[in-house]
């Protein structure tokens, strides 16, 4: 099975690239999915490690181990190997057909001072690592990279954000590409570990963290058991939707595959939580999803229509900043845009589905709408740095050029410090 997998993708890359017409820039060959070595770790050690926001001056610390009697806390301090706290966490764990997924600790430590070094063990057993927590005010910088999956392309990608000094990273969906094999949630896990356990990673689901079984297996089962998010302190009944705060900054993280209508539990808790933002505290409004809105890539066109018609009149009421979505394979962004055309008041849409993912590049554009200012196919990861209350810059680097070099740029005002909030306060109103 794995050999005609393995045909079917060389078949798939060759044609893509064969029928790619020629530009200035020469895209890069694919790259082969990555092997991982047989882990000699014992049972009760840690692995998988990686953390995430949990609320106001806390964070969630997740790891894995074969031992289901190992247990789940966490003892963390200021200096190496001096554990002043210690917190009691949680467990859980599933099957998957013929797979048992080791034991997967959940256990939230804080309060933490912001911008301040932490030293932290897992279970009392193993390696000790070092996180970094977010500043509590402006400047902060975002790493954004989605679609990862576990290939040549997606290592070229961890290693340039390992590069910037950023504070959190962004994931708008498809994490592992595992498609119903277990283990390669595992090997993710392992491979996302050395940047995963130092700075959080706030991940939204895409569709190919769904793997639903018809009635054997509900949807996202692994997905929500892993990468464990702060759903309930942020309102939401759903791991599917949730947002967090930090330094002058709300993010919101919606779910493509899960209901949006206006009789859905997502939209009446996205309504509330807009409710709730208070733009003087936190003056940027980022949105997080899988699936764009603004596309005009040949794939997946029109995929987020409906998702669209839904939620955007509440986000373009509330003034979002900022909409990032993953799921083509490529990069864009769009001007300030709403209703489908250039508007100064509305959101500026990014797609970055562009981490390493192995189903390769989405070459083929339609004509460029007015609304679109930059477009390329290749892999690559953004960097969000919002700089103070009235100013942020995005730029996006592409993998096969040094560091140094940003493939796109621009520096976005918010629309806090353009008057487009305070002019459309009283249309938020309605959806309160």
């Amino acid at each position: 099975m794995e050999a005609n997998l393995t045909i079917f993708l060389f078949l798939f890359f060759f044609l893509s690239i064969i029928s790619t017409p020629r530009a200035d820039y020469v895209r890069p060959q694919p790259r082969e999915t990555l092997h991982f070595p047989w882990n000699s770790k014992s049972s009760s050690q840690p692995h998988q490690v990686h953390i995430s926001l949990a609320g106001d001056k806390h964070m969630r610390v997740t790891w894995i181990t074969n031992d289901h009697s190992a247990p789940s806390y966490v003892e963390y301090g200021t200096s190496p190997g001096e554990y002043t706290s210690i917190s009691q966490g949680e467990s859980t764990s599933y099957s998957y057909i013929f797979y048992k997924s080791g034991k997967i600790h959940h256990t939230v430590i804080g309060p933490l001072k912001a911008g301040t070094v932490y030293y932290y063990r897992c279970g009392g057993e193993g390696s000790e690592f070092q996180l970094k927590t977010p500043p509590s005010q402006l400047p902060i910088t975002f790493s954004v990279a989605g679609d990862l999956g576990q290939t040549g392309w997606t290592k070229s990608t961890l290693d340039h954000i390992d590069l910037c000094k950023y504070d959190v990273h962004l994931l708008p969906g498809d994490l592992s590409y595992a498609d119903y094999l277990q283990h390669l949630w595992d090997t993710f896990g392992e491979l996302v570990e050395p940047l995963a356990s130092a700075r959080p990673w706030m991940v939204t689901q895409g569709n190919h963290e769904k793997e639903n079984l018809l009635i054997l297996k509900p949807p996202f089962d692994s997905y929500n058991a892993r990468w464990k998010m702060p759903f309930k302190e942020s309102g939401s009944s759903s791991n599917l939707y949730y947002s967090f705060e930090v330094a002058g900054t709300h993010v919101i993280m919606l779910g493509s595959y899960t209901d949006y209508d206006e009789s859905s539990d997502q939209y009446a808790w996205l309504k509330a939580d807009l409710g709730k933002v208070d733009r003087e505290r936190t003056p940027w409004l980022v949105v997080v999803f899988h699936v764009p809105w603004y596309n005009s890539n040949k794939a997946h066109q029109g995929e987020g229509a409906d998702m669209m018609t839904a939620m955007e009149p509440l986000l373009y009421a509330a003034g979002a900043d900022l909409v990032i979505a993953g799921h083509v394979h490529a990069y864009e962004r769009s001007k300030r845009v709403n209703a489908g055309k250039s508007d100064p008041c509305g959101a500026v849409h990014i797609t970055i589905g562009d981490g390493g993912n192995r189903e390769g590049l989405a070459h083929k554009y339609n004509s460029q709408p007015e609304w679109s200012v930059f477009r390329e196919a290749s892999f690559g990861h953004g960097e969000l740095k919002i700089v103070n209350s009235t100013h942020a810059f995005w730029s996006w680097h592409r993998n096969d050029d040094d560091e140094p070099v940003k493939s796109d740029q621009a520096w976005i005002t918010s629309l806090v410090a353009s008057g487009c909030v305070t002019e459309k306060n009283h249309q938020l109103k309605k959806f309160r």
